[in-house]
């Protein structure tokens, strides 16, 4: 968020539950919302307010953990669909395992990676809101159905876009490892790549 502040020309929106601004340049189309806190929870409330003032494509952005060993620090992931392992989907959607993204959205993100020469995988993430009870039984079983990533909002981000018939997406940048027995977090080396997933969701949405 810094970074965004410090280099694009933005306006501060205030009565919105979190840091909220509009980006300068796109005839008021296009925002930012951040410092909000992490979780499911958090960003089904975000959704539910964004859209109610009339906000109609979503793409979240940040850090997930790898559980496969072909994900390096820092490399992308477009998230094809979400393993529903947290509790806000299941009060939007029946409880099905998965949740999955808008296919448009998510087909006109890969579309403007590969414009920009950017190498991704597209990928399952297992989405839960409680990172500290991932036991390695679950690791070695998610691992073993190829599920790419953990993350802690995707899978409410989808139930809860497609409750309330907008678009959302989530692209990944991998700042930790969970495919090993041992936690190897690498959060403070991601700034970068993060900036890249911000030009990358902008890019997405002036193409819409």
């Amino acid at each position: 968020m810094n970074y965004i502040i410090e280099k694009y020309p933005i306006r501060k929106i205030d009565h919105v539950f979190s840091d909220f601004y509009i980006i300068e340049g796109y005839n008021n189309s296009i925002g930012i919302t951040g410092n909000f806190g992490i979780g499911a929870p958090m960003a089904a409330i975000l959704l539910e307010e964004l859209a109610a003032y009339g906000i109609e494509n979503f793409i979240s952005i940040g850090t997930a953990g790898a559980l496969q060993k072909d994900l390096k620090l820092g490399s992308f992931v477009v998230c094809s669909k979400a393993i529903r392992d947290e509790g806000t989907s299941h009060h939007y959607l029946e409880g099905e395992k998965y949740a999955y993204p808008s296919e448009s959205l998510t087909q006109t993100i890969v579309q403007t990676m590969e414009k920009l020469g950017k190498e991704y995988t597209l990928g399952t993430s297992w989405t839960t809101d409680a990172p500290f009870r991932e036991t390695i039984k679950e690791i070695e079983q998610y691992k073993g159905e190829g599920v790419s990533t953990v993350d802690m909002e995707a899978s409410a981000i989808f139930s809860v876009a497609k409750y309330l018939h907008v678009d959302a997406a989530s692209i990944f940048t991998i700042s930790d490892y969970l495919g090993e027995k041992e936690w190897k977090p690498y959060f403070h080396l991601t700034e970068k790549h993060l900036q890249t997933l911000f030009q990358i969701a902008l890019e997405t949405l002036k193409a819409i």
